[in-house]
Order: C-alpha cells, then structure tokens, then sequence
C-alpha cells in the first residue's frame, strides 16, 4: 500500500480508489469547472421560484435566501474539503461508502436521485412555463414542451463530457451576463429615479408596501424550503471534480466563490426586484426578472429575460442529468443501482444512468398533462426532501472523516471546513428544522411532502432487501481514513 506524508509529517495511507471512478476522460478544464459552479447556484429555483416566494415573502425574501445561502456554502465547503482528500466522480456517495458503509452509500445515492430526478421535472415544467410566455407557443400544452426540452436535453447529454462542459460553460455565461445586465439596469433606474410603470423606483417600493416583513415572519420562514431548492445544485461541483485533470487546485477556487455569488445574484437580486415594483406584483405563473422588465418597457427586454431563464432550465436539466449519471454508476459498480447504469458509451459518458434519471423525469411530462397548475410545485418540494437528506449525509460524512483523522492522528486537508465538528451538527439541525417547518407550518402541498418519507423510506428498505445479496465491497470501504 503507497503512502503519503501529511503536513504533520505523520505516514498515512494513500487516499483509496473507486472503481466507479475509472473509465472517466479528464476533459473539464478550470474555466467549465468554474462556471459550472456558477450555473449550479444560479437556476430555477432563482429564476421562477422567486416570483411565487416573493408574493409569499414580500422583501425579506432576501433574508431567507441569504440564511439558506451560507448553509449551502457549509455543505459545499464540507464536501470541498472531501474533493481535495480524494476526488471522485461519485462525490459523497463515495466518500459516504468508505466513512459510512455501503448502506450509507445507497441512501445518499437514491436519495440524489430522487433530488435530480424531481428536480428535472421542475425544470421541464420551467421550460413550458416559459415557452408560454410567447404566443407561438401558447397553443401548445405544457406537456408537449416539457417532452421536447427532456428530448434536446437527452440528446446533448450523452454526446461527450466535453459538450457538456461547453454548454454549460455558455449557458454559466449567458446567465451570470443577463443577472449582471439586470442589475445595471436596474442601478441606472434607481439612481435616475426613472419610473417603471406607474412608480418611480426605490426604498419606498419597500417601506410603502408594508415594510420589509410585509406578510410577517412566518411566511419568510416557510418558504425557505424552496430556497433550499433554488440552491440545490452547488454539490454537484464535488461530481466534477472527477473529470478534471488539477480538482486540488480547481475546485477550492470555485467553492470559496460561492459565498460571493449567493450575495450578488440571489440576495442582490431580489432586493432590487422588491426596490423596482411592489412585492405583491411578482407571482409564481412567470419568472419576476419578465415582469419587471416588462414594467421596465425596454423594447423586447422581456423577451430576451425570458430566453435567459429558459436557457436556466435546460441548464439545470442539463445538470441533473450529468450528476445522477456518474452518481448511479458509483453505486451500480458497488452493487447497488442497476446493472445497465454502470455502461459508458466510447464517449466516456455513462449513459445508462442518464436514461434511467431522463425515465423517472418522463413522469414530470405526465404530471404537466394531469395537473399543469400546480406541477411545479410538487417536485420543487418533492426535490427539497432530496436535496436535504443529501446536503445532511455530506455534513455527516464530514464529521465522521474530521473526527477518524483526529483519532488516527492525521492531517486533514488545507482546504477545510472550518468549527468542525460544531458547524457540522448546526447545518444538520437547521435542514432538519427545514423538514419541521414543511410539516408543521406549510400548506396542505407541503404536509404531503412530508408524508412522502414514510414510503420513499419503505422502498429504500425494500431496495435494500433487493440488492444487498450482490453489493460488494469495494477497495473505498476497506482504505483510507474509514480503517479506523
């Protein structure tokens, strides 16, 4: 067995290897890595689910994506620190196997999924909510759109990973472009007290419409359950770092410039849609960034936003596919998801998870027929359940490597996260709170959600009946810090 020598000039064994992790090409330069982190924390769930939050919220909106922000960099910072001990396409289902067994690793695995493929059928229904904006489209149900934008994001996906760091690249581009766009337009506006619409912009958009807690507290605090979702795609720079040729040197970068991102692009932005018109203008049926720049009255301005926000949920799809693909065919090599996902194509692209993730999705195309009203949001909370039980076993993987090294003796990485194990354990207690407040709190939709844990975790159960007879362990359950 190789060894290494720590910081702390002690021997230790060298990180160990995933068999899920051969067969990659190393294509992701540091410029996709880095937009790529940039397009996961700006998607959907900024783009549309800001305009229904803030009719619930009002201003203080911003308070909540701020709070769910810097959780979100905690989570991303935790799995950082893991990425630089050992990289891995399979991310903290990997580092869930060696720290926490292979059941751990299934449920962090199926449970992403659940994260991906809900949250595909958000972003399908996205796609058709946009398209609607045009008249063209208008005669065209919602259920048709959305297949189209699950076939063209298919069809991209499976090409090569060098596509799609491309796209996502332009896509990270043409987002952080139209933000950066809005906001300087919106900065010209207030300071030349020009109007939009009826009002001339400013603070008084906010104290004049009942403050910046004009429905009260408890609306801000429900909503956070969909601002967790709008930042549901910052882990999925750990399944990058598996197809990068430098992730020790790429992925700190693009972690520690989350914190600045969650600042500008979502608390910025949303308090300068509640600067430009009144809180109770923006409504869940369009994107809020459409309707004030079609207050706004700038020629084709909300035609050209609306492109923008669309190209946001291809993006997001584009995304989730990627992910799940690489996650399930970690687990398959293990065992635990199907045979077929573990295939890869002469391109490097594991394919059969990608269209195992895009056959759950086709389930958000029967649901945009069934129920086009509210569609949008049952995935975006289904999705939540996901991205909390994930963002939880990442924290809890942490603790258990921060605390194995101490006990052995050896050096953590430099990069790391910080007040382990005590952040740790106050991250899981605020996503859990998270759970509480969907519960207890939350509407009829939400109570429901909540409910949906009793049978995902009798299938996960039952899953686990069906496939422990053939996992197997691997040279990442028997190395490595786990040892001791």
């Amino acid at each position: 067995m190789s060894e290494h020598v720590p910081a702390g000039g002690q021997a230790a064994p060298a990180p160990p290897v995933d068999p899920g992790d051969a067969g990659y090409s190393k294509t992701l330069k540091p410029r996709h890595i880095s937009m790529i982190a940039i397009g996961g924390a700006i998607g959907t769930g900024l783009f549309l689910g800001a305009g229904g939050n803030l009719a619930k919220a009002g201003p203080a909106l911003a308070l909540a994506y701020l709070v769910c922000g810097v959780f979100a960099f905690f989570v991303v910072r935790a799995l950082g620190e893991l990425v630089v001990y050992r990289p891995s396409s399979g991310s903290f289902v990997s580092y869930s196997r060696e720290l926490l067994g292979e059941k751990g690793a299934y449920v962090a695995g199926w449970m992403y999924f659940l994260t991906w493929a809900t949250g595909g059928m958000a972003d399908i229904t996205a796609v058709a909510l946009y398209a609607h904006f045009w008249s063209v489209f208008t005669p065209v149900p919602q259920w048709v759109l959305a297949a189209v934008a699950l076939a063209v994001v298919l069809v991209v996906n499976l090409v090569s990973v060098r596509l799609f760091g491309e796209m996502e690249f332009w896509f990270a581009v043409i987002k952080v472009a139209a933000l950066v766009g809005f906001m300087g337009i919106g900065i010209a506006l207030l300071v030349t007290r020009t109007p939009v619409g009826d009002e001339v912009p400013g603070l008084h958009m906010i104290t004049d419409n009942g403050g910046f807690f004009p429905v009260g507290l408890l609306p801000v605090v429900l909503v956070v359950q969909g601002v967790i979702f709008a930042y549901s795609a910052v882990e999925m720079v750990g399944v990058t770092a598996g197809e990068t040729a430098e992730p020790a040197k790429v992925v700190p970068r693009a972690v520690n410039s989350i914190m600045w991102r969650i600042g500008v692009f979502y608390v910025g932005s949303v308090l300068m849609l509640a600067l430009l018109l009144p809180w109770d203008a923006y409504s869940a049926d369009e994107s809020p960034f459409v309707t004030a720049m079609s207050a706004i009255g700038i020629p084709a301005a909300d035609g050209i936003m609306n492109l923008v926000v669309l190209t946001a949920a291809l993006s997001s799809l584009n995304s989730g596919l990627y992910t799940t693909g690489r996650i399930l065919r970690s687990m398959s090599m293990a065992g635990s998801a199907p045979r077929f996902t573990a295939r890869m194509s002469r391109t490097h692209v594991p394919y059969g998870g990608i269209f195992l993730t895009s056959g759950v999705a086709l389930f958000g195309v029967a649901l945009n027929a069934w129920l086009p009203d509210a569609a949008f949001s049952i995935v975006v909370n289904v999705a939540s359940l996901g991205i909390i039980s994930t963002w939880s076993l990442i924290m809890v993987c942490h603790l258990v490597f921060v605390r194995r090294c101490r006990s052995l003796g050896r050096e953590r990485p430099a990069f790391r996260l910080w007040a382990a194990p005590y952040l740790n354990v106050v991250t899981v207690a605020f996503l859990l709170s998270v759970l509480g407040l969907m519960a207890f709190g939350g509407d009829r939709i939400n109570r429901w959600t909540v409910l949906l844990i009793l049978p995902i975790g009798a299938a996960l159960v039952a899953g686990w009946y069906g496939v422990r007879g053939r996992v197997r362990d691997i040279a990442a359950v028997q190395k490595g810090p786990a040892d001791g």
